[in-house]
């Protein structure tokens, strides 16, 4: 079987089960994200691009922000992806969003170089592509005056930890974290990120971090729990870990997904609102 170009850049795959992980994911950050929509001024009218926008999850979150005066604008280089969200807007009889099939390291390419959005967003999309300050100079162009970009990305990502501490969960951690770095990923971006801005033409007005942690009885147990269930066996296949190295991850998973005194830190991540 051939690999798609979308499976080998987005390290965490293209299938249904990583689509409904994004689903999940999308339901246990929405009220955050939409409280930082809130504050970037995001509104109804407004033209919104959608930068990697997966299977579109935020972006008809956004749809219903903007309303039908608005338009929102999702681009991702998935196919798979982007079929699923062009199938459930026309399910939905949502006319007011665009999809479109790119790489979004080449923005100028699909849209030119005039200004067109009053926003642009993406979430956890930076961190995985070889080029982001592409990105963000190309989002930036796209931008009218007195455009927001907002960002939600990851920022010292190895300070995720399971309490108590342990050492096959600290390898997985940083098994994960090279093979996004392998990819040309960087799983701390939004270290770099307000410089990235700052070159494009950008004004960075907020930097808010977003610490949380998870609890075996919690709701957002879910979020580190899927993403082991997809990505470890995944990282076995792909040579990251070795086989004991994941059947030592799953025994102490297991074991911590089923005591009420263990919790996780999960990823740290900072919201970036920049302003042309």
């Amino acid at each position: 079987m051939t690999t798609s170009p979308a499976r080998q850049s987005y390290v965490l795959g293209v299938n249904q089960a990583e689509l409904d992980r994004l689903g999940l994911q999308h339901q246990l950050w929405a009220s955050r994200t939409g409280a930082l929509w809130e504050r970037a001024g995001i509104r109804n009218g407004d033209t919104v691009l959608d930068i990697g926008s997966g299977p579109g999850f935020a972006t008809f979150d956004l749809s219903r922000l903007v309303g039908p005066e608005g338009r929102v604008v999702a681009i991702d280089e998935a196919e798979m992806y982007v079929e699923h969200l062009r199938s459930q807007a026309q399910a939905r009889g949502i006319g007011h969003i665009d999809v479109v099939h790119g790489d979004v390291q080449n923005l100028r390419e699909v849209f030119g170089d005039s200004p067109r959005f009053d926003a642009a967003y993406a979430r956890w999309v930076l961190c995985f592509v070889k080029d982001p300050e592409a990105v963000v100079a190309q989002a930036a162009a796209l931008l009218k005056p007195g455009g927001q970009l907002v960002v939600q990305d990851y920022f010292n990502y190895q300070e995720m930890a399971l309490a108590p501490k342990s050492a096959a969960f600290e390898r997985v951690i940083a098994a994960v974290q090279k093979s996004w770095r392998d990819r040309g990923g960087d799983p701390d971006i939004g270290g770099r990120l307000p410089g990235m801005m700052r070159r494009a033409g950008l004004t960075v007005r907020e930097i808010t971090p977003q610490l949380r942690v998870a609890r075996p009885t919690d709701t957002l147990w879910a979020w580190p729990d899927t993403f082991y269930r997809n990505f470890v066996p995944a990282l076995e296949q792909m040579g990251y870990i070795s086989a004991d190295e994941r059947a030592a991850f799953e025994r102490e998973w297991s074991r911590a997904s089923n005591d009420p005194d263990t919790f996780v830190y999960t990823p740290p991540l900072v919201e970036i609102v920049a302003t042309k």
